[in-house]
């Protein structure tokens, strides 16, 4: 065997699982059976993992983890060289937001104590099972738990800009990587075309926006019109039929109707102009400029707060309707997590 060649095998067949459930002529298996059941029970656990959303999860790791790219993103890393213990602190705000991690964790060779976020709790380890059946030799690999991490050599720990304070007090010790918030970021130059802001809205409302790659602030030039952005809009326009999107959206609204804040909406979609990045649910924050150059200086001055840009007039951007994709080494908060665990 080269190396990784048992991760290279494992992830290929859950890429091909996920394929096969998300195909219009999809297989009896007792695994797709497996899947189609956790499924209806983390939408029934979660109000935000909607029918729509975990299909869309589902066929973007189905599309990712196919033989190719698997083998090019694994085989440019050494072979794991001695077994470390991993303890990962889960997100919970879209599905399977932790898979890569654990993957990360598996093919470096580690021992894994997954900390599960109570919003998502069913997906995840059915997909280290069907990992398992696949890999015999990873059946205590991965051991899931709701209690405190306690014995671990290295941490990955994903939550707010909150919980990383703690994070960072609390794992101090051990080499670690802590994840904060982080937001997509769109700039546009008005010369977009109504296919490009269709894209764009995709970025903005996957996932109910919750996404740490969702776009949460536009940068548009002085004058920018939304009209055009507005009628892309249209086709989510029943995502106000969801009851806690629709709450967020009435109780936002009020609020800053209250505060007399400067705000555009359609009935189901507000864009305030503000410069935070961050926005809440059914709201996009956008601020104004004059000169590119300086949103550029500034996109590197927050690139801390930055998950990801999405632009035409900027360099290295995502294209339009690209930050749900996300590939292989496209790791988040640009910090390489194989590189990481495999350090010795």
């Amino acid at each position: 065997m080269t190396k990784h060649t048992q991760s290279i095998q494992a992830f290929t067949a859950l890429g091909k699982l996920l394929n096969d459930y998300t195909s219009k002529n999809k297989r009896a298996d007792d695994w797709i059976e497996k899947l189609d059941n956790a499924l209806v029970s983390a939408s029934d656990q979660n109000k935000w993992f909607t029918k729509e959303n975990l299909d869309f999860c589902m066929s973007v790791w189905g599309q990712t983890l196919n033989e190719k790219d698997i083998t090019d993103w694994l085989t440019a890393y050494p072979a794991p060289q001695k077994a470390t213990r991993l303890a990962v602190v889960l997100a919970g705000n879209i599905p399977l937001v932790g898979l890569h991690d654990v993957l990360c964790g598996l093919a470096s060779g580690c021992s894994i104590e997954a900390k599960r976020s109570s919003n998502d709790t069913l997906l995840l380890p059915l997909i280290v099972d069907f990992l398992v059946s696949v890999m015999p030799d990873w059946k205590d690999k991965v051991r899931f738990t709701e209690e405190k991490l306690e014995t671990y050599d290295k941490v990955i720990a994903t939550g707010s800009n909150n919980t990383a304070r703690y994070f960072e007090y609390y794992f101090k010790k051990k080499p670690h990587i802590i994840r904060k918030t982080r937001n997509g970021v769109a700039v546009l130059d008005g010369n977009e075309t109504q296919e490009d802001l269709a894209a764009l809205c995709q970025d903005m409302m996957q996932y109910f926006g919750l996404g740490c790659r969702s776009v949460s602030h536009l940068m548009v030039p002085d004058g920018y019109d939304f009209n055009k952005l507005f009628l892309a809009l249209y086709e989510h326009k029943d995502l106000i039929q969801h009851s806690a999107y629709a709450n967020n959206y009435d109780y936002n609204k009020a609020v800053y109707l209250m505060q007399e804040q400067e705000l555009l909406e359609n009935g189901f979609m507000m864009f305030k102009k503000d410069e935070g990045l961050n926005s809440p649910i059914a709201c996009v924050h956008y601020s104004t400029y004059t000169d590119l150059e300086m949103v550029k200086q500034r996109l590197q001055d927050q690139d801390e707060q930055i998950q990801c840009v999405v632009s035409n007039c900027v360099e290295n951007a995502f294209a339009f309707g690209q930050t749900q994709y996300p590939k292989l080494g496209d790791y988040a908060d640009h910090v390489d997590t194989l590189a990481f665990l495999l350090k010795k």
